[in-house]
């Protein structure tokens, strides 16, 4: 029960910072400044811009088709916690004022892809979505055989291609850049600073490479069996142990170079690792 109501009260923060976020971006450079976005709020400030309807009802109308969608593809509890968080933005949009911060339009563009962004990553983060383009492109690419960030690319090609038509190819190309500081920060924000890193090592020495993670660098590991390629017969292969660890993009150097003073001659693969959950993940305290 305690850790339900944890996971409960921190979602709702990371929704709560990100539909305020997206409200700022939103009121105080986009909408004033006549720029749009890309995605189902692209198609809402489009809308909204050339027939001056509220950005609030066209968030909530333009969405919808999504979040059913969603209800069938990802869950009851996504669809549930996505409608609240659009509405509320809604909400936001309309009644709360926010300061218009510039007219600079390369500003409007980065900052107001910056602050939209952040917002929908951090809707995310709390297991909902304030724009549902990638629920529409997951069921897509099911049947397609596209991939999502394929289907996205196109769906956001054809409101930018609207956006130059009906609007002028300045405000496209600028809808494009806005687009970009969006998703980048989508992806810093869900991703987050600390990503890490899956480091695989074959060494002859993997019994002092794994003392060294776990007893200098505080980092758990795991030992699986391995045997050489090289031999004709399967007998004669060698057989060693083949150390993984996990660490993080900012340890990996010092990793580096500890492994090349135990064995200059190690074999080291590293994956990247969007995120990870359980296990020893956080570096433990060292004592001396």
């Amino acid at each position: 029960m305690r850790t339900n109501t944890t996971n409960f009260l921190k979602d709702t923060v990371f929704i709560l910072i990100g539909i305020f976020s997206a409200g700022f971006g939103l009121k105080g450079f986009l909408l004033p400044n006549s720029f749009i976005d890309g995605g189902a709020m692209g198609i809402s400030l489009l809308i909204s811009e050339i027939s001056g309807l509220s950005l609030s009802i066209l968030i909530v109308a333009i969405n919808l088709p999504f979040l059913i969608l969603g209800y069938s593809q990802i869950g009851k509890e996504f669809a549930i916690k996505s409608i609240i968080a659009i509405i509320t933005l809604a909400i936001v949009v309309h009644f709360v004022e926010y300061p218009i911060i510039t007219h600079d339009k390369l500003l409007i563009a980065v900052f107001g892809g910056f602050f939209l962004g952040a917002g929908i990553g951090m809707a995310i983060r709390g297991g909902s979505v304030i724009d549902g383009t990638e629920v529409l492109a997951i069921q897509i690419s099911k049947k397609t055989g596209l991939s999502i960030g394929d289907i996205v690319l196109i769906f956001n090609i054809i409101i930018f291609s609207f956006g130059a038509y009906i609007l002028s190819m300045e405000i496209a190309l600028y809808a494009i850049l806005t687009y970009l500081s969006a998703s980048k920060t989508i992806n810093f924000i869900i991703e987050g600073v600390e990503e890490y890193t899956g480091i695989t090592i074959i060494s002859d020495f993997s019994e002092k490479i794994r003392l060294m993670i776990t007893e200098e660098l505080g980092r758990g590991v795991t030992i699986y069996q391995g045997k050489g390629g090289f031999g004709k017969e399967s007998d004669s292969l060698k057989h060693f142990d083949i150390v993984y660890t996990v660490v993080t993009r900012l340890e990996i150097a010092r990793l580096k170079n500890e492994i090349s003073e135990i064995d200059p001659f190690a074999f080291i693969i590293m994956n990247s690792i969007k995120d990870t959950q359980g296990g020893m993940i956080k570096k433990r305290a060292l004592h001396s």
